[in-house]
């Protein structure tokens, strides 16, 4: 018999976040999250989704043994900006038993009907701007950086408890040394066109870095405004996200397209700390943990691009594949292998193209499936 549990003590919560490291213990492509990133996220007082919104996370046990996991989502802000009433389940993780997965889906489902929600996305880990999508094809390698994983299980488990497929997101890799004889070779002939229009490119000021996150902000709930789930971010939580991002941002993979002063594009690439992270037992930095992660951040060999936007009057100028084609280039120099570009819409066909005129090969595939309440 499976019982479900609603996590409501911090021991509970501790259990909820560590169940992945005992699923995952003898899978090799599995990166356990940060215990702090993920307490965050999961903590109303800690993270500011929740001056907005509410979510309630639940355990499953079966025969006294824990099997599972899952968080149920009402994002207000998300159905106010979108028109409709949905909520979101998010953090799923199951044995192999249907019975488990089932009672686990239809309690989110269950607590999000008495909200007043008519349907029910997922896998969303809180909002769409943190890891989001089920894993679906590509399972021979680790996850990037804030990118899930799961096992190909998930897919039968999800199906049957009676979820359909809503989108398919995308998550492309190029190597450098693939781009540097195609894309590199003309970003310098594509930038020289842009400023024939007045429109430039630069790395962002770090030392100017709350007004620069101020100006991606706009360009962000602007240029993501047509998206899939997208949700403009209140000021509290891009600037929670911000300062996260900010300890690991390079400068080198951070560029801004401007004309006339004016910010009308950016992407953003973080080094993927999957690399350290993999090897941070349980995802506890003390107590050798932070050394790992400290020394690791230098030895990096890959990147991800995890954001790229331009404003819908400045598309199809090739903007998009300049910012991608710079990150590549002061990727080489510096030792970086490979980037990966995600995630993107299976049906967002311009930026798709622009990914792929840099030579990138579509190499995992990420699912969001509804169900109607």
């Amino acid at each position: 018999m499976v019982t479900i549990v609603p996590v409501e003590t911090k021991k509970q919560l501790a259990a909820f976040i560590d169940l992945p490291h005992d699923l995952y213990a003898h899978d090799p492509n599995y990166v356990p999250e940060l215990f702090l990133g993920q307490q965050d996220l999961l903590t109303p007082t800690k993270h500011p989704f929740y001056k907005h919104s509410s979510a309630q996370a639940f355990l499953a046990y079966k025969q006294d043994r824990l099997v599972g996991r899952i968080l149920a989502i009402w994002n207000a802000n998300h159905n106010a900006f979108n028109n409709v009433s949905e909520g979101q389940f998010g953090f799923f993780e199951s044995v192999n038993d249907q019975e488990v997965a089932d009672k686990l889906l239809n309690t989110a489902t269950a607590w999000v009907k008495e909200r007043g929600g008519n349907n029910i996305v997922g896998p969303i880990n809180l909002t769409t701007n943190d890891t989001c999508g089920l894993l679906v094809d590509g399972f021979d390698r680790p996850p990037m950086a804030m990118m899930p994983y799961n096992p190909p299980y998930y897919i039968d488990l999800i199906k049957n408890a009676g979820f359909n497929n809503k989108v398919d997101l995308r998550a492309y890799l190029v190597t450098t040394e693939t781009a540097s004889r195609r894309s590199v070779m003309l970003l310098d002939r594509l930038e020289e066109r842009l400023r024939r229009s007045g429109i430039t490119l630069r790395q962002i000021n770090l030392k100017d870095f709350d007004n620069e996150a101020k100006k991606i902000k706009a360009i962000y709930n602007k240029a993501w405004d047509k998206n899939l789930g997208f949700v403009p971010m209140t000021d509290e939580e891009f600037h929670h996200t911000a300062k996260d991002l900010k300890m690991i941002v390079d400068p080198k993979y951070c560029i801004v397209a401007e004309k006339n002063g004016e910010l009308v594009g950016f992407s953003l690439g973080v080094p993927n700390v999957n690399e350290v992270l993999i090897k941070i037992k349980r995802g506890r930095l003390l107590p050798f943990g932070i050394f790992k992660l400290l020394f690791g951040l230098k030895k990096i060999k890959t990147v991800r691009v995890l954001m790229l936007g331009v404003l819908e009057n400045y598309r199809k100028l090739g903007i998009e594949a300049c910012l991608y084609g710079r990150i590549i280039k002061n990727a080489i120099p510096s030792g970086i292998v490979a980037a990966e570009c995600s995630w993107m819409l299976d049906h967002n066909y311009m930026m798709n193209h622009a990914i792929e005129q840099i030579n990138a090969d579509l190499y995992k595939r990420y699912r969001l499936y509804d169900k109607a309440v």
